[in-house]
């Protein structure tokens, strides 16, 4: 019985172990299981984290630059502390005989000891005399009175703003013949020449027009409520549609502008955004862009529905299927770092020249948003700041001179400075925002060191954003365009008033000058050599001059 009991407890116990083993096991498959999932699910926040942190330092760089925007200073020039006054390198200080001394903070306006401009002459303004005299009872002696005798005068002037609206009425006059012979019995004196046949308006009208809405950036409806206060009650649809008009008239003259840009050796590009408030069939929404090339020259603005390097290659007349500029063309484009420019670039022939100024704003950014790169920022921002003071120096140089070949020196020095901190500097222990700026900087530099081969050309590309200036003040006074016959108006105005700039004109004057031939052509457009005139580079000196401001003298 013992040994019966024995086994059958031994069997039970056997079996125990074994359901417990079995049990076990299977408690250590879920755990493992369970483990796996919860790997996964850690691995799964981590990388949503990172993507969230992502999100987070995205949001943040764009709300220190937007705020920055609204609030901030509008120049990028670097503020200087209130405890560090500009240095004079010229003088010594008491402590430091042969160092830099410290000298009070510039004032603003015109500097104590500085030769000023003088007294302006107006003398070339119309001028309305104004003759007052003394009183006659005044003229003679209050004692015993004896009358006074003139002694000269005194002259002083005064410049009055007169807004002047006239309406002219022409009158030909007539004449029949006395005789009973062939010729034709009644002449008439000739008409009038207008700039758009049965017009209401003259040269000096339109141009002025043209002059408010487009160069100075004034919506047509205040256009139209400065016109009611001087008399003139005029309706916007009225003024709209003579703009129209206008347009054919300037389209030589912009065909003959972009010809020549097209072919410069040199360009600076850019483009902004535009809105043109019509719907047009394959595109959402209004938003257009408008786009500036500027040449030594001439300036071009072209409104177009993309921002591809379509515009770019139509403009240049560039055959991207040959991978090549024609009869092996050089070409030079200043510019920010957008795509297109980058492609572009990669033809044979073309050259990118970046902008410094673009790469500069990285680094201020990378502080705005993070206050711990501030003083890394800095450290850039002055190496920066050297290059420009050293191409300064070299532009204002002799290349041929030993001063130029010193500053192209320091030119080169400036530029192996930065080059040489950038692939030096650890990289490791940097936030991730510097390092993402000096990932930029390596991936354009090519395009930055380029400027070494061309330094009589500027570093950065602040000449084609001067030049959006005037149509970005319209965007924010009118919004855009309410047509495309409207943009087309605005892209034409805005490259022969800005070509003629250029040239040391007055953009109303010019304006002018160029409706009344348009009005002596008969209310169209000139041709041939009529047109030629108003191209800047072919004019002539006598009309060169006479498309001045006057009394502005010659043109820088």
């Amino acid at each position: 019985m013992l040994v019966s009991v024995g086994a059958t407890g031994h069997a039970e116990h056997c079996c125990g172990s074994a359901a417990t083993a079995e049990r076990l096991a299977a408690e250590n498959k879920d755990l493992r299981a369970t483990a796996k999932r919860l790997v996964a699910e850690k691995d799964g926040l981590a990388a949503r984290l990172a993507e969230v942190e992502g999100q987070l330092a995205a949001l943040s760089k764009k709300v220190a630059t937007y705020a920055k925007m609204l609030f901030g200073r509008s120049s990028e020039k670097k503020a200087k502390k209130e405890d560090e006054p500009p240095t004079d390198p010229s003088s010594p200080s008491p402590s430091d005989p042969d160092g830099p001394t410290q000298r009070p903070k510039r004032r603003r306006g015109q500097q104590p000891g500085a030769a000023g401009h003088g007294r302006r002459d107006y003398s070339g303004l119309p001028t309305e005399e104004e003759v007052r005299d003394v009183a006659a009872a005044d003229r003679c002696c209050p004692t015993c009175t004896a009358p006074y005798e003139p002694f000269g005068e005194e002259t002083s002037s005064q410049v009055d703003w007169q807004v002047r609206l006239v309406r002219i009425v022409h009158r030909r006059l007539r004449y029949r013949r006395t005789c009973r012979c062939a010729p034709r019995g009644v002449v008439v004196a000739s008409r009038v020449p207008k700039p758009v046949a049965k017009g209401l308006f003259t040269s000096g009208f339109l141009a002025r027009l043209l002059t408010e809405k487009f160069v100075f950036g004034r919506p047509l409806h205040r256009i139209a409520a400065a016109l009611a206060t001087d008399g003139l009650c005029v309706s916007e649809g009225t003024l709209a549609g003579v703009m129209q008009t206008l347009s054919g008239h300037l389209a030589p003259l912009d065909a003959q502008v972009r010809a020549r840009n097209a072919a410069s050796a040199h360009l600076h590009i850019d483009e902004t955004s535009w809105k043109v408030f019509e719907t047009v069939a394959g595109k959402e929404g209004y938003k257009w862009w408008l786009w500036v090339f500027l040449g030594a020259d001439t300036t071009v603005f072209r409104l177009a529905s993309d921002r591809s390097s379509t515009v770019l290659t139509e403009h240049l007349g560039i055959d991207l299927a040959s991978g090549a500029l024609e009869d092996g063309r050089r070409l030079l484009i200043s510019s920010d770092f957008y795509s297109v420019y980058q492609s572009v670039s990669k033809l044979d022939g073309v050259d990118g020249l970046w902008c410094w100024a673009h790469i500069r704003r990285y680094f201020i950014r990378a502080a705005d948003s993070h206050s711990s790169l501030r003083r890394w920022s800095d450290e850039w921002l002055e190496r920066i700041g050297a290059l420009y003071v050293a191409h300064r120096a070299y532009r204002a140089s002799d290349p041929g001179t030993e001063d130029g070949a010193r500053a192209k020196t320091q030119l080169d020095g400036a530029l192996v400075e930065i080059d040489t901190a950038r692939t030096s500097e650890d990289r490791d222990g940097l936030h991730y925002a510097a390092r993402e700026v000096l990932a930029t900087l390596d991936h354009e530099w090519k395009g930055l060191a380029r400027h070494l081969e061309f330094p009589e050309l500027d570093l950065d590309n602040n000449a084609a954003e001067r030049a959006l200036r005037n149509p970005v003040v319209g965007r924010k006074n009118y919004y855009g365009s309410g047509s495309l016959r409207s943009a087309e108006l605005a892209g034409q105005v805005w490259t022969a008033t800005a070509t003629a700039s250029l040239a040391g004109c007055n953009p109303l004057v010019y304006l002018t000058a160029y409706l009344d031939a348009c009005a002596e052509a008969g209310g169209s457009p000139p041709q041939g050599a009529a047109l030629r005139r108003f191209l800047p580079w072919n004019a002539t000196a006598a009309d060169l001059a006479s498309w001045r401001t006057p009394g502005s003298g010659p043109s820088p």
